[in-house]
C-alpha cells in the first residue's frame, strides 16, 4: 500500500490539514479498473472509516497474495477537522463539504479542500463509492441512493454491493452540488452508500457493506478471483414512487416500537408520539401500507411534519 498526502494546508496552531490517499496498485502493467472509495465528507459520520480500516485490513493480506488486476484508492478521511471536533461540518467556516462540490463559490478552504479532492478522485478513477452514515435523527438500513437519470449505468453495479435496498429517488438541486453527483456528470460511475446512524458504528451493517465492496472489485475483475463472495444479499430495487414517508402530526416525543429491516404489513403499529408533559397519547404510529421498514426515528424529540419512517412498498404509494 503507498500513501500519498493529495492536500495539506498549514493551521494557525497544530499540525497541517492534510487530505490522505492509499493506494493498492495493480500487478499488471496497465489496470484493469480503478476505483476509489471515499469516506469522511462529514465528521460525524464513522462507520465510514470504519469500513476502511476493515478493508484496508482485508486488502494488505490480499496485496501479499498479488490478487490486484485493478488498481484500489481509498481515501479515509476526506474532512480532517471536521472528524477531529465529530461534527458534520466543517469547523470554524460552518460549511457542508457535500455541498462545495462544482460549485464557483468565494475562496475558502473548504470550496478549494472539495475542488482539489474532485480533480484528484476524477483523474484516478474509473469507478467510486462514496460511503455515509444517516444524521442523528434516523437510523438507515444498508442502502444505494441513486438519483433518477444515473440509474441505467448504476443499478447494475449496486447489486453486487450486499446492500439491503437500492433507492432511486428523484432529482433535486441540492444534489448538484454534491461530490457523488459531480462525479457521476463527470462520467465515472458513483454509488452513495447510505447506512446506520451518525456517531456510531453499527458493526454488523460494516461487516455487510465491507463484504459488499469486496464483491464489487471481484465482480468488476479489480481483484482476481472467479468465485462471488458468500452471502451478498439480492437489494430490492425501489422506484421514487415506491416509497412511503411516515411523518408526525403533532410534536412530542417518538417511542419506536421495531427496527429496521422489518417487513411490516398495513395498519401494523411502528411506535407512539406521547406528550410527557400531560401523560398522553397523541398518536399510535401506525403503517399506512405493507413493506420494507428501511428508515426509523431514532431521536425522540419530533416536531409537527418531522419525518418518522420510510417503507419500500411493492406497488406505488
Amino acid at each position: 500500500m503507498l500513501s500519498q498526502c493529495v492536500f495539506s494546508v498549514e493551521t494557525p496552531v497544530g499540525p497541517p490539514v492534510e487530505i490522505i490517499r492509499h493506494t493498492f496498485a495493480s500487478n499488471l502493467p496497465k489496470p484493469v479498473k480503478r476505483i476509489s472509495l471515499i469516506t469522511g465528507l462529514h465528521g460525524d459520520e464513522l462507520e465510514g472509516l470504519y469500513i476502511c480500516h476493515r478493508l484496508i485490513e482485508t486488502l494488505k493480506s490480499l496485496e501479499e497474495q498479488n490478487a490486484f488486476k485493478g488498481e484500489v484508492h481509498i481515501y479515509p478521511a476526506v474532512n480532517p477537522q471536521a472528524l477531529e471536533t465529530g461534527t458534520r461540518l466543517w469547523p470554524f467556516f460552518s460549511v457542508d463539504i457535500n455541498r462545495t462540490f462544482g460549485q464557483t463559490n468565494t475562496p475558502s478552504l473548504p470550496s478549494e479542500v472539495s475542488k482539489v479532492l474532485l480533480e484528484d478522485i476524477k483523474s484516478n478513477s474509473d469507478l467510486a463509492v462514496d460511503i455515509h452514515s444517516s444524521n442523528l435523527h434516523l437510523m438507515e438500513l444498508p442502502q444505494i441512493r441513486i438519483i433518477k437519470g444515473f440509474e441505467k449505468k448504476l443499478v447494475p453495479l449496486a447489486k453486487f454491493c450486499n446492500v439491503d435496498l437500492i433507492w432511486v429517488h428523484p432529482h433535486a438541486e441540492i444534489f448538484e452540488s454534491t461530490l457523488g453527483y459531480s462525479l457521476n456528470q463527470a462520467k465515472i460511475p458513483t454509488l452513495v452508500i447510505e447506512t446506520g446512524i451518525c456517531l456510531r458504528i453499527n458493526k454488523n451493517y460494516c461487516e455487510q457493506i465491507v463484504l459488499g465492496i469486496l464483491n464489487l472489485l471481484q465482480q468488476t475483475g479489480i481483484l482476481d478471483g472467479d468465485e462471488p463472495q458468500a452471502n451478498i444479499i439480492p437489494p430490492k430495487v425501489v422506484q421514487p414512487e415506491c416509497v412511503t414517508m411516515i411523518q408526525a402530526k403533532n410534536a412530542g416525543l417518538f417511542v419506536k416500537q421495531t427496527e429496521v429491516g422489518q417487513i411490516i404489513t398495513e395498519g401494523e403499529k411502528i411506535g407512539t408520539l406521547i406528550d410527557p408533559v400531560e401523560g398522553k397519547v397523541l398518536e399510535e404510529i401506525c403503517s399506512p401500507c405493507s413493506g420494507l421498514l428501511f428508515t426509523i426515528r431514532e431521536h425522540p424529540l419530533t416536531s409537527k411534519g418531522t419525518p418518522l419512517a420510510r417503507i419500500a412498498t411493492e406497488e406505488p404509494a
